[in-house]
């Protein structure tokens, strides 16, 4: 199965339904009054973290997900059906970034989180909502309330109480392979690793998820190699084991390892030089291994690194190894959560109006002027009333004048034209 971690994809909830316009209807009665009902609620647009996913592959395939709408209100008082809500399901660990603002508006860090990001649009009001003792038949009802599209981005960061970090072939799968359950793809060339493997850990009484982190290499943190790609899959873990080949089998220092791996790590996030790290000196059953050892034993000890001789092959010296992770574990606070924001709110009609030319006809465009024009009925004296006030109140008349607008002139607004009056 291929592995993506970073995706973007587009939601909206649903629109609110359209409130309804009608009148009761019965034998033997002449004139019922206005018995429309409002609309329903459109659908909200959920998130729901799914342990049983590991890869956001599927958002490759479809890239945009909306809510159902809400049904028109109906007759005799009846209101409209809610739309259902969408439920978008994605691996733990997911983040969901809004991209035009840069907030994270969900972070899917526990199993079985649900959030909603956007919530479904208003149900318009039915017409027997506008009735009252001077205006008994309104003929308009209101129009359910329009939402938006959002781009969002989905970025996958593997949930790991520690993570095995390293360069390319110094045993990190092998290693995962020897104290867990997981069985990682294992070769001796570079990257054989290309996707985060998860396995948990089980020492006596104690138990933690372990990660294993593709290898890094000179440059990740500018994105060479694998670099972004799975560098973020570090950032959630709360200690790190740093894994390396101590016999130098390849004709590299370890020391230098060490030292690359660590510049790494700072220059994507300086959390990752904050949080605890062991040193695993793995392939101690390599001759060689020992001079190393002892050469990073004094570079590395004096300042605070814990070094442990291990063989992934031979499969030992991981008891004290694991013994101290989890005694380093129970001193920790959870993995790393992120603060979730609520998604910037849009108005489907942003206020605001400018004024064109089309030849002699004066073009009045808008969101003042959609939401005008969606709330108005030209068969209904009451709501043309409105829609006339509504023009002076938002400087509309006012700002058709200053351009030069006589009764002469022709104003053009959506599909509609008519005389300017003053």
């Amino acid at each position: 199965m291929q592995f993506v971690d970073k995706t973007r994809i587009v939601i909206k909830s649903g629109n609110g339904g359209d409130g309804r316009s009608s009148f009761h209807r019965e034998k033997y009665v002449a004139r019922g009054g206005p018995d429309g009902g409002d609309g329903g609620r459109g659908g909200n647009l959920v998130f729901y973290a799914d342990p049983d996913m590991n890869t956001l592959l599927d958002f490759r395939f479809q890239r945009f997900f909306r809510a159902e709408n809400g049904e028109m209100g109906k007759a005799k008082m009846g209101s409209g059906r809610n739309g259902q809500d969408l439920v978008i399901k994605v691996p733990v660990g997911t983040l969901v970034r809004d991209l035009e603002s840069g907030r994270i508006v969900a972070d899917m860090r526990e199993p079985g989180k649900s959030r909603i990001v956007l919530h479904g649009g208003k149900g318009g009001k039915g017409n027997a909502r506008f009735a009252t003792p001077t205006r008994q038949a309104p003929r308009f009802s209101q129009p359910g309330q329009k939402t938006l599209e959002h781009e969002v981005e989905l970025e996958l960061k593997t949930i790991a109480d520690v993570g095995l970090v390293g360069l390319p072939n110094v045993g990190k799968s092998t290693i995962l392979s020897v104290l867990t359950s997981a069985r990682p793809k294992i070769a001796n060339y570079h990257f054989t690793t290309l996707t985060p493997n998860l396995g948990v850990v089980k020492f006596y009484e104690d138990s933690f998820v372990l990660a294993d982190i593709p290898g890094l290499i000179e440059g990740a943190a500018d994105g060479a190699g694998l670099g972004h790609d799975f560098l973020r899959h570090v950032e959630r873990t709360r200690m790190l084991i740093h894994v390396l080949d101590v016999s130098g089998s390849e004709g590299r220092d370890p020391l230098e390892d060490y030292r690359q791996i660590r510049y790494e790590l700072g220059r994507y996030s300086e959390r990752l030089c904050e949080i605890p790290e062991l040193v695993a000196a793995n392939k101690m059953d390599i001759p060689g291994a020992e001079e190393n050892l002892e050469r990073l034993k004094a570079e590395l000890e004096p300042s605070g690194v814990k070094i442990f001789p291990v063989s992934a092959a031979a499969i030992q010296g991981f008891d004290p190894l694991l013994k101290e992770t989890a005694a380093i574990l129970q001193t920790l606070p959870k993995p790393l959560a992120f603060v979730e924001e609520e998604m910037p709110e849009k108005d489907i009609y942003e206020k605001g109006f400018e004024i064109t030319m089309d030849g002699d006809i004066f073009v009045v465009s808008g969101g003042s002027v959609e939401y005008i024009l969606d709330t108005t009925y030209a068969e209904d004296e009451g709501s043309m009333r409105r829609f006339q006030q509504y023009l002076i109140s938002e400087g509309i008349i006012e700002a058709l004048r200053q351009k030069g607008a006589t009764e002469d002139s022709t104003v053009r607004m959506g599909e509609w034209e008519f005389d300017f009056i003053d």
